[in-house]
C-alpha cells in the first residue's frame, strides 16, 4: 500500500513541474531550481534528525514525511525516480554495508 502511494505522489510531483508556481508549492520549488530543492531537502533532513533525537514520534513522523517529499522533488528534478532508487537498493542487497561503502570509495 505505501509503495503505491509513493508512486502516486511521485506522479503528482512530476505533473506539477510545469504548473503555476504561485498556486503550487511543488511548482515553486521546481521554479527555484535544483540548488533550492537540495537546500530544502537538507533542512528537512536536519529537522528529521532533531525530531529523532528529541524522541518525539509524532514530530519525527511529520519530518520524515517532509524529507521523503523533498527527496522525491529532487529526484524528479534530476530526471530520476523511485524505480532508480529501488534498483540501486536491490543491487546492494546482500552486500555488506562496509564492503559496499569501501567499493564506492575505491571508484
Amino acid at each position: 500500500m505505501a509503495e503505491d502511494f509513493l508512486t502516486s505522489l511521485e506522479t503528482v510531483i512530476r505533473d506539477r513541474r510545469g504548473a503555476d508556481p504561485s498556486t503550487s508549492y511543488t511548482a515553486s520549488l521546481f521554479a527555484k531550481g535544483r540548488a533550492k530543492i537540495a537546500q530544502k531537502l537538507g533542512e528537512e533532513a536536519v529537522e528529521t534528525v532533531i525530531a529523532a533525537l528529541d524522541g518525539d514520534a509524532k514530530a519525527l513522523t511529520g519530518e520524515a514525511a517532509d524529507l521523503v517529499f523533498h527527496l522525491l522533488v529532487l529526484l524528479a528534478d534530476a530526471g530520476l525516480s523511485l524505480d532508480d532508487v529501488r534498483a540501486e537498493m536491490m543491487r546492494r542487497e546482500g552486500v555488506s554495508g562496509i564492503d559496499e561503502k569501501a567499493a564506492r570509495q575505491s571508484q
